[in-house]
C-alpha cells in the first residue's frame, strides 16, 4: 500500500502542478484539501477525472468522493479496491 501512496503522491503532484511541494513532505494521512495539502473545489474535480482515466476507480457520489479523498492514505484504499485491472 505504501508504494500506491507514494506513486499518487508523485501523480497529484505532478498532475495538479505543486511545484512547490515535496513528495517527501506529504503527510499521508494529512486532509488532501484545506489545511493538508491545501487542496480545492476544482482540484477535486481534476482528481476525480485523474482517478478515473489513471485507475479506472469511478468516484460515484459526494460521500464516496469524501470519504475518497479525505487523505491520501483513504485515496489509496479507495484505489486498490476500485482500479480496474
Amino acid at each position: 500500500m505504501q508504494a500506491l501512496v507514494d506513486e499518487l503522491k508523485n501523480l497529484i503532484i505532478s498532475h495538479l502542478n505543486l511545484e512547490d511541494v515535496d513528495p517527501a513532505t506529504v503527510d499521508a494521512n494529512a486532509p488532501l484539501f484545506g489545511e493538508g495539502l491545501g487542496l480545492d473545489s476544482v482540484d477535486a474535480l481534476e482528481l476525480v477525472m485523474l482517478m478515473e482515466t489513471t485507475y479506472g476507480a469511478k468516484i460515484g457520489s459526494s460521500d464516496v468522493g469524501k470519504t475518497a479523498f479525505a487523505s491520501l492514505s483513504s485515496l489509496a484504499r479507495f484505489v486498490s479496491e476500485n482500479r480496474k485491472k
